[in-house]
């Protein structure tokens, strides 16, 4: 059974000295991986695709919620990572469970309201989902972005207490709906099993077993090599680089500081980074300066929308 809401307090932004992450309960895992998702989100965005070379030059080490970047967003603001996460979590919840042709209506009407930032086989996943109703991108060796990953977090938390396959087969009919690639596939596979792993309470050596598992089905995503900078929108490259920041560091701050100074696709290895830094360490290990410069109404959809996702029935079934 899910822990009650009453577990989570909005209000309660410090951070205990010392707890023990394996007794967290269940929604502060889950509402800090959320706001980690978000937070994360709104930290890369100022250095996406940005040198640590440029980063080191401008900010020394960023480490504040300050807005700017390419996008030249205002503090806080978040970017499609988040977006398109909620986008996916409303529409899981419309239907009690995963539905391709509910999330291919839910991206649509994301893109409708003209996002700051949308990635290209996001954008034409969408636009053949108009122009021929039909939900599944057909496979594509070059589709490995991480797009679909990005976004994963609704599935997670819908899924928490599901079985792996059934989560392998729901969040294959979210990804395929712009992303239908074996590589994407498995990593975002890893990435919800890890989470899930996280809300469980499992220890970070348990999370380290299912990454190393990643790998030993598909080398490409060895992380213990020559530390990873400047990753592009290439899920390998974006998990690599999450997790030698997450696997190398011992708090939420360390985590996400590390890996938003790396550069390259900044707000989604901040944003990947956040969500997974969240669900192990839970929502009280989010530093307060950044809760409190994330935008309001993004923290309270992303609070109000894990508790939701995390309460649905437990016999959701995915679509045939």
């Amino acid at each position: 059974m899910a822990q009650p809401i009453s577990d989570y307090d909005p209000t309660d932004d410090g951070i205990r000295p010392g707890p023990d992450e394996s007794v967290v309960p269940l929604t502060r895992r889950v509402v800090g991986a959320y706001l980690g998702l978000a937070v994360g989100d709104a930290l890369g965005a100022t250095t996406e695709f940005m040198t640590p070379s440029e980063i080191r030059h401008q900010y020394g080490v960023h480490d504040r919620i300050r807005g700017g970047g390419w996008l030249k967003l205002k503090p806080g603001a978040v970017t499609d990572d988040t977006e398109m996460s909620l986008a996916l979590g409303d529409a899981i919840i419309a239907k009690c469970g995963v539905q391709a042709d509910a999330v291919a209506d839910a991206f649509s009407n994301w893109m409708r309201t003209k996002p700051v930032d949308i990635g290209n086989t996001v954008r034409r996943g969408i636009v053949r989902y108009r122009s021929s109703g039909v939900t599944e991108m057909p496979e594509n060796e070059h589709d490995a972005g991480n797009g679909a990953c990005m976004r994963s977090l609704p599935v997670a938390i819908a899924y928490w207490n599901a079985s792996p396959e059934q989560r392998r087969v729901v969040s294959r009919l979210q990804s395929h709906v712009t992303h239908n690639n074996p590589q994407a596939d498995a990593g975002t596979e890893c990435l919800l099993e890890m989470l899930v792993a996280a809300f469980h309470g499992d220890s970070k050596a348990r999370l380290r077993e299912l990454a190393d598992g990643l790998v030993a089905h598909d080398a490409s995503y060895r992380f213990d090599v020559r530390r990873a900078e400047n990753p592009s929108g290439w899920i390998v490259e974006t998990l690599r680089t999450v997790f030698q920041a997450f696997f190398t560091n011992d708090c939420f701050e360390s985590i996400l500081t590390d890996v938003v100074n790396r550069g390259g696709d900044a707000d989604t290895t901040g944003a990947i980074a956040g969500m997974l830094a969240g669900a192990h360490f839970g929502a009280g290990a989010i530093p307060a300066h950044w809760l409190k410069a994330l935008d309001a109404d993004v923290r309270r959809r992303c609070e109000d929308q894990a508790l939701t996702l995390m309460q649905l029935d437990a016999d959701i079934r995915p679509d045939s």
